[in-house]
């Protein structure tokens, strides 16, 4: 065992270990989510999975099950806030000791053509119900205390892609809130963001079409991006996941309002 420099330290194995927590994770029918669900199902917690997609919750949920995991599936949608509400009614009795807010929508538009029905259902979506998932889970851990893993967007820090400027405002509304929150409840609640950069999702394979078909706007930001990228590959949604669950575990005691890129060095170059 480890001694530090105030006695032996916790050993890693249950340092990593979820067991005994129940997890919530949102957008957890594919991609990033998904991929957050398969780990900490690994590392012991029962998990209550939401998203909007019933039959990719019911795939995952059959196949975390046949690996021994407890799963609960919720089809909620996050832009109505009455149903957020309640979802957590239904948790009540168990509501979970860490939260990951992770779903978002990531829809391309011109600034100049954005009108108020578009803009209201990316804020509602991708910065909204973070904030009142955020809410419930604090009002019900009230005392308890827990973890919220909010996943923010590289975008919020070095805005990239044109026609993503509903995206990146709302990101950055992610990144004020969990720095507000971690100020306030820190006594309580560890609260961190993701920051995920260049990760292969459902969603960027589709602009991976667009390059395919041609599309010379698209083309170009391919290439700009490829040029910025020291990695010099796509992410893929397990690495994010395996930094949900450092976030997620006791492996991050002392990281609060933290902004963990996960970027392939995209920030840095």
């Amino acid at each position: 065992m480890f001694r530090g420099n105030r006695g032996p330290q916790q050993p890693l194995t249950e340092l990593i270990s979820l067991k005994g927590k129940r997890a919530l994770v949102t957008g957890a029918a594919a991609g990033i989510g998904k991929a957050i669900a398969y780990r900490f199902a690994e590392a012991g917690a029962a998990l209550e999975l939401v998203d909007i997609d019933e039959g990719g919750l019911a795939t995952v949920k059959a196949e975390l099950q046949s690996l021994r995991a407890s799963v609960a599936t919720h089809k909620v949608d996050l832009s109505l806030p009455h149903e957020i509400h309640a979802l957590w009614q239904r948790l009540r009795g168990r509501e979970p000791d860490i939260l990951v807010n992770n779903a978002g929508i990531y829809p391309m538009k011109d600034f100049l053509e954005v009108d108020a029905a578009f803009l209201h259902k990316v804020e509602e979506i991708n910065l909204n119900s973070v904030f009142w998932m955020c809410q419930h889970m604090v009002r019900s851990r009230k005392g308890k205390g827990g973890v919220i893993i909010n996943v923010g967007s590289i975008e919020a820090i070095v805005p990239f892609k044109d026609d993503l400027v509903h995206y990146g405002l709302t990101k950055a509304g992610v990144v004020a809130l969990t720095r507000n929150l971690a100020k306030e409840y820190g006594k309580e609640f560890r609260v961190n963001c993701l920051l995920p950069g260049g990760i292969m999702t459902s969603g960027t394979r589709s602009v991976a079409t667009g390059i395919l078909k041609g599309d010379l706007g698209i083309i170009k930001d391919g290439l700009d991006f490829w040029a910025r990228l020291p990695i010099g590959r796509m992410g893929r949604p397990d690495e994010v996941a395996c930094m949900a669950l450092v976030l997620a575990s006791g492996l991050s005691s002392y990281m609060l309002g933290a902004l963990v890129a996960v970027d392939g060095g995209f920030l840095s170059a």
